[in-house]
């Protein structure tokens, strides 16, 4: 998984979490909603400074928006039977 992937899973797991919408979101980092599309979609690498101001109204550290995310439940099934195999 690249930078952008992790990002984008990220990106989209802290809005949702927060519910808010890719326009709100844009509204309150000051950035075109657009763009939000864009990164959770890994068509744009985030500048630090976009990725500061997206932690910050997500309220998190900018670090953990670049954090690889654990596997779910499933992913580690899935794992678990390819070595299996």
């Amino acid at each position: 998984m690249n930078i952008r992937e992790i990002l984008a899973i990220n990106l989209r797991r802290l809005r949702r979490a927060k519910r808010l919408s890719q326009e709100n979101l844009a509204h309150d980092a000051e950035i075109d909603r657009t763009y939000i599309s864009s990164l959770e979609r890994c068509v744009y690498a985030a500048s630090i400074d976009v990725v500061d101001s997206l932690a910050r109204v997500l309220g998190v550290e900018a670090a953990d928006l670049l954090k690889p995310p654990l596997p779910t439940g499933r992913e580690k099934k899935k794992s678990r039977r390819s070595k299996d195999a």
